[in-house]
């Protein structure tokens, strides 16, 4: 069994604030984190001097790492093209700020489609934007994971699979998210199954097929304890990612293209603190079985 599984999380669940977020990971006993965003900014739209300045010394200060930046690159509509030349030249940015932070992740996503509309339609423009992701992945030798996020091209297991089959390449691989896919009405480990040899990170998020709502990890139907299970027998998944999804905190709505409210149904805690505390517990006793 593969113990020395990395553990990380979006710890911007914690607080807005970085340091914040870093004094609770460690407390906790962890080293490294998801980087989605620090002092209420998104990591997209920092700079590699603001990097330098506002996130380095700190990182530095309480030993914690980056085991990859949570970018919403990928997360604009198929049909915005604008929006799509604007998120190229961010991509390669985001490149060099992991590249400062010795990070060698960056998490994408495969576009939203047109509500209604056959996603196939827009299979041809959706790969040939991928591949120019991969392009500038592969020039600042850095590995791009693609997450199954609700409404975008990859959002259940055909596509996905149909994505690493066509795009296979060293600098593209999975991140794979359980609550997500059952927020899809996607069965969880028949996705890990098809899925699991790309995926080098396990989103730990659970979710109920009947409401929606997110809810501690293992106590939905996101088959958490099979797959933690298989991924620390196989020893496929490199990181464990804590993102609970448990309370609203303060850039969820931004994360959602629906009301936040309606995902996270009521709160499971009183702070993002206890809500990452809690998710890693249940995590653990996972782990343990």
């Amino acid at each position: 069994m593969k113990l020395d599984m990395l553990l990380s999380g979006f710890a911007d669940e914690i607080d807005s604030d970085f340091e914040t977020q870093l004094q609770t990971v460690t407390q906790l006993q962890m080293h490294a984190l998801c980087l989605r965003s620090a002092g209420g900014v998104n990591i997209a739209d920092f700079t590699e001097e603001k990097a330098e300045h506002r996130l380095v010394p700190l990182l530095l200060r309480y030993g914690v790492s980056v085991s990859c930046i949570g970018s919403p690159i990928g997360k604009v509509g198929i049909e915005d093209d604008e929006g799509w030349e604007k998120q190229l030249q961010t991509l390669s940015r985001l490149c060099d700020i992991a590249a400062l932070l010795r990070c060698g992740r960056i998490r994408v996503f495969s576009f939203y489609i047109p509500e209604g509309k056959d996603p196939f339609v827009f299979y041809p423009k959706v790969l040939s934007r991928m591949q120019n992701m991969i392009r500038i992945a592969q020039e600042k030798n850095m590995v791009l994971l693609h997450e199954n996020e609700k409404e975008i091209y990859g959002d259940n297991t055909e596509r996905c699979v149909q994505l690493m089959e066509a795009l296979a390449s060293p600098y593209f691989q999975f991140a794979f998210d359980p609550a997500n896919f059952v927020q899809c009405g996607v069965d969880p480990l028949t996705a890990w199954e098809a899925l699991k040899h790309y995926s080098l990170e396990l989103h730990v998020k659970d979710a109920l097929f009947e409401t929606g709502e997110n809810v501690p990890c293992g106590s939905g139907d996101g088959r958490l304890p099979e797959i933690v299970k298989d991924s620390l027998y196989t020893g496929i998944c490199k990181a464990f990612t804590l993102e609970p999804h448990l309370v609203l905190f303060d850039s969820l709505q931004s994360l959602e293209t629906k009301n936040a409210a309606e995902i996270i149904g009521r709160n499971k805690t009183r702070t993002g603190a206890e809500a990452y505390e809690l998710q890693l517990s249940a995590l653990k006793r996972l782990m343990q079985t």
